[in-house]
């Protein structure tokens, strides 16, 4: 069938919105009618060519839509149902999701390529097949889907805020829950108030922090996060670094996220400084280029105050069991989603979504396919 969908043609570029053509389900694979999408940093590592993706590609990872049909063999969802894209694969046999790690799971090895699991390319670009971006191509108003990407929710549940569930609120809540191991009266440091970011500070919230202090150079940004629970906000890393030693009585952060849209040597630096003894310093942010994520670490300072530095991927979260928790959270009113969407764009407004994601004008951006 026809769709229209935001394609990166090459890196370097902005997304160009063509007509294109997705194909029907294969045993597998599920068709989805996309609703919304979230405008997310790590389609802009894309546009920079991290990770090093196969062009050209559907962009977008982060979204929720209707299933529309099924290929063979398809169990979990039926057309009808309302879903919310994983865009982290989890097979459910695999070494990783037998271990409880279905963040990490083996099917997800083709993520920058968009290539399905089954090995299909789920579109076709005058006549070249191509991928979506973490095997979702959030960004086309129709998508196919792998079985293993489709997460089925209560359809009674609003689909835009539910797209949010699909990538950076579990991304953040997750890294201080489950990456940050955050304990009732802990220090807990957030470094990037963005979409991922706020989130971080609502998981220290949920976990009993007695204090989270925020960084973040944009004021608004800082504000909003202040109004989720951050008990401080600070517009550089460096002024976190002496206010978590005064509020801990001098022991320091026990928890640090850096949840910047690009990770630097610098912020690595800073965020590192923070830490108290026996602290985790948690790093979900990523680079533009794997190269400029390179940092030192202090092996000295490491041991001798057992700092843990910790990669989080997807909050350490599992897709299937966290993504309807998130959202029993939300119904309980303990999570807030709704004022996490700052600004909505049509399709056509992609690429000034990214330019006023990349101004500090917004916490999250919602790409609106529904009519």
């Amino acid at each position: 069938m026809r769709t229209r969908a935001a394609v990166l043609r090459e890196a370097g570029t902005e997304y160009e919105v063509v007509d294109l053509e997705v194909l029907d389900p294969g045993p597998g694979e599920v068709l989805v009618e996309m609703a919304y999408a979230g405008l997310c940093h790590s389609d802009e590592h894309l546009r920079h060519a991290n990770p090093g993706g196969r062009y050209p590609i559907v962009g977008g990872h982060e979204g929720s839509g209707v299933v529309q049909a099924v290929g063979a063999g398809v169990t979990g969802v039926a057309p009808g149902d309302h879903v919310v894209t994983s865009f982290l694969p989890a097979c459910g046999h695999c070494r990783s999701c037998a271990s409880g790690r279905s963040n990490l799971c083996d099917k997800g090895a083709t993520i920058a390529t968009g290539q399905l699991p089954t090995g299909t390319f789920p579109y076709r670009l005058d006549g070249e097949p191509l991928g979506g971006f973490c095997m979702i191509g959030a960004f086309a108003r129709h998508t196919l889907l792998s079985e293993f990407s489709c997460v089925k929710i209560d359809p009674w549940l609003p689909l835009d805020t539910a797209a949010l569930v699909a990538c950076s609120v579990p991304t953040g809540w997750g890294s201080a829950v489950y990456s940050g191991g955050v304990r009732p009266g802990d220090t807990v440091v957030v470094v990037g108030l963005g979409g991922v970011g706020v989130n971080a500070v609502q998981g220290a919230v949920h976990a009993g922090a007695m204090h989270v202090i925020g960084v973040d150079p944009v004021a608004m940004k800082r504000e909003f996060a202040e109004s989720l629970g951050a008990t401080r906000t600070v517009a550089d890393a460096g002024e976190a670094v002496p206010l978590a030693r005064e509020l801990s009585r001098g022991t320091g952060a026990d928890v640090v996220v850096v949840t910047v849209g690009k990770m630097t040597a610098e912020v690595f630096k800073a965020a590192s400084a923070c830490l108290g003894k026996g602290g985790t310093l948690v790093l979900t942010a990523l680079a533009d280029r794997p190269d400029e994520g390179r940092a030192t670490l202090n092996g000295q300072i490491t041991t001798v105050f057992e700092h843990r530095v910790q990669g989080s991927m997807f909050g350490s979260c599992n897709p299937f069991t966290d993504i309807p928790r998130l959202l029993r959270l939300h119904e309980e009113g303990r999570l807030e989603l709704d004022r996490l969407i700052t600004r909505r764009y049509a399709l056509d407004e992609v690429n000034q979504g990214y330019r006023d994601q990349g101004a500090g004008e917004t916490v999250r951006g919602l790409l609106v396919h529904a009519d």
